[in-house]
């Protein structure tokens, strides 16, 4: 399995600690969680921001490396892009979580640029 699709993999997985960071708390209740997100403010409802933001970017990052992979088979550069998307998304939630509000921007930019960087070498 190259790298990129193990990126694919660590891209699925990336919204649950912000998920886990958004929920700890003892107000937390396992029942009525959306009843509970609708309360929270501060860090806590960034932190639930960017796990619904992971889950919207997953399906386009996915598909582009699948694409990616089926034109041109495994290669370094879809492997780069892969990894930097990783790496943009992550320093994306941690800008949200300090709320860094034109920074985070960017690196929600840096990752659609990759996924679509994945799409057009492709082509």
């Amino acid at each position: 399995m190259t790298i990129a699709f193990w990126c694919v993999l660590a891209a699925a997985f990336l919204p649950f600690p912000f998920t886990l960071a958004a929920k700890w708390s003892r107000r937390f209740d396992n029942a009525r969680p959306r009843a509970y997100f609708e309360t929270v403010e501060g860090w806590r409802q960034r932190a639930h921001w960017t796990q619904l933001n992971s889950f919207e970017a997953f399906p386009a990052f996915a598909a582009a490396v699948i694409v990616n992979h089926l034109v041109l088979g495994a290669n370094g550069r879809a492997d780069a892009l892969a990894l930097a998307f990783i790496g943009f998304r992550l320093l994306y939630g941690l800008c949200y979580l300090a709320d860094k509000a034109t920074l985070r921007s960017l690196m929600w930019l840096a990752a659609s640029g990759c996924v679509i960087a994945l799409f057009v070498s492709a082509a």
